[in-house]
């Protein structure tokens, strides 16, 4: 059994240290809003904060989070950041197959979490390992500036 803390809480799983975070979440604790992707660290999808960092989950062992706060796309909606994205999300209607936002939600909460005011370039460096099939990197944008504008 390994403790790990999930958005505020420490949560019992019994997986082999080196499952990578995202199975933990998905099989052991059926928390599937964080996608799997590309299972390399590619494309962004699995992107959950680990002290508020953004990091990919698909590639990173549960042992070596022990003690170190996770926070998932399920919690968003509860955190002042996070439900400010999620809402320009829907303001600008940034999903269009959805598969990546959980991702893309994750990396931009993170993005405004240290920057206040980003720039074009701050955001597209932020988010530029996370990937979008359909596109939708010009609403990402604008939906985090709105986020920003929402935030100050």
């Amino acid at each position: 059994m390994v403790t790990l803390n999930i958005n505020g809480r420490d949560l019992q799983v019994d997986a082999d240290p080196s499952t990578p975070i995202l199975w933990a979440l998905r099989d052991n604790l059926n928390m599937t809003g964080t996608k799997f992707g590309c299972g390399a660290a590619l494309c962004g999808a699995c992107t959950v904060h680990l002290d508020g960092n953004p990091i990919r989950s698909c590639v990173t062992p549960i042992s070596s989070v022990q003690g170190q706060k996770i926070t998932t796309i399920e919690a968003m909606e509860n955190d002042k950041v996070g439900k400010a994205v999620q809402d320009a999300w829907v303001k600008h209607d940034v999903p269009q197959c959805g598969y990546c936002q959980s991702g893309q939600v994750m990396s931009a909460a993170a993005l405004l979490r240290t920057n206040k005011r980003p720039s074009d370039a701050d955001i597209d460096n932020a988010m530029s390992g996370n990937i979008c099939r359909c596109g939708t990197y010009q609403r990402i944008r604008a939906a985090i500036k709105d986020a920003a504008k929402t935030l100050a």
